[in-house]
């Protein structure tokens, strides 16, 4: 781990000339949120995602490359003339556990390989704060031990082991690790909340939901990413938390929402252990989009510190968790006639709530 310094005067980060980007995921919540902010920038943006890449507004902007991140002749194409990476491609929780492996962890090798092999001068890592687990203490700090839950979390802490092997051979390569993020384009679970406020139903928590819990904006993990990309390399080779600086409750926060959606309704508790034990049982039967990490953690604090990102990089989160959230709502009321009767299972389509959907006539 290399010594860390402040850096007075650079805490947005140093434009100077535009760079190539190549993001993996790129037609994905982060993905676009990303193009759109670095082209503001005027920054040269390419895209590698298995999916096509929909936006009218980016797509004729960018170089788009529609290809599997596990194919080393595709990864190996779209790394030509790239000067900066931004790894954002995952297979979700929701994915198969094979599914999970062979992208998040195998995908990765296949991108830092090529990167390491055309001298690419940094390589982002998008990780995630599943990394740290359900934890025992709070707040989490970069050097924690790591102990993924499920498929996806271990496949992300594997995945950052990769990055380290990367960084002992010479390249750069920064790691953030986000709190679960919001904010345009933002749907998952989150769409289950923002369809109960407008239509007027109480929601439930698990427990009081009165303990610290942590989102972030989308918009500031662009900005997170935008300061790794361009503040000096023996600042930035480094892991980062990154979340929200201020954040409520469960209760508070969601109480916020359902508040602005204006139909007086409430945030209602739910035993903790029974609905835990109830949520892994529709779980396994495959009747509920909710998975361990979500149902053990929601019912706990789940904060990170974001001390070493703001004194080392200069970040700055300008979202609450109470404005992410509704700045997320208003774009799910704004466009909700694009997924109206659609679920998927990444960020970008709502997940099928299943039996959850049944609870809403009794809220």
């Amino acid at each position: 781990m290399q010594q860390q310094q402040s850096v007075p005067g650079q805490a947005k980060g140093q434009v100077g000339v535009p760079k190539s980007f190549l993001i993996t995921g790129g037609a994905g919540c982060l993905g676009i949120n990303l193009t759109r902010f670095l082209l503001a920038k005027g920054q040269t943006v390419t895209s590698l995602d298995i999916s096509e890449l929909d936006y009218t507004d980016v797509r004729d902007r960018i170089n788009t490359i529609r290809g599997d991140i596990r194919d080393p002749t595709i990864v190996d194409a779209a790394m030509r003339g790239v000067q900066i990476v931004v790894h954002a491609a995952a297979a979700l929780p929701l994915y198969e556990p094979h599914e999970i492996f062979s992208t998040d962890v195998g995908g990765a090798r296949n991108l830092l390989e090529a990167a390491y092999t055309h001298g690419v001068e940094r390589f982002i890592h998008i990780s995630s704060s599943a990394v740290y687990g359900i934890p025992d203490h709070h707040p989490l700090i970069e050097n924690d031990r790591l102990h993924g839950v499920g498929p996806y979390g271990q496949a992300k802490v594997d995945a950052e082991g990769i990055c380290e092997e990367y960084r002992a051979k010479g390249m750069c390569v920064p790691i953030l690790r986000p709190k679960s993020f919001l904010g345009p384009e933002r749907l998952g679970i989150f769409a289950m909340l923002y369809e109960w406020a407008k239509d007027g139903k109480n929601f439930p928590v698990l427990g009081s939901g009165n303990q610290p819990y942590q989102f972030l904006d989308v918009e500031d993990l662009c900005e997170a990413v935008w300061l790794c990309a361009t503040l000096p390399q023996s600042i930035t080779n480094d892991n980062f938390n990154i979340g929200a600086k201020q954040f409520g409750s469960p209760r508070s926060d969601f109480q916020a929402l359902l508040d602005y959606a204006g139909h007086g309704k409430r945030i209602v508790s739910i035993p903790e252990l029974p609905g835990i034990l109830a949520l892994r049982a529709v779980e396994k039967l495959g009747l509920s989009p909710l998975y361990p990490w979500i149902y053990e953690t929601i019912g706990k604090e789940s904060f990170l510190s974001i001390e070493k990102a703001e004194r080392t990089l200069g970040f700055r989160p300008r979202y609450s968790n109470e404005e992410s959230l509704i700045r997320n709502y208003e774009w799910y009321l704004e466009n909700e006639e694009r997924f109206a009767g659609l679920s998927g299972i990444t960020h970008r389509m709502p997940w099928a709530q299943g039996i959850l959907k049944l609870l809403k006539s009794f809220f």
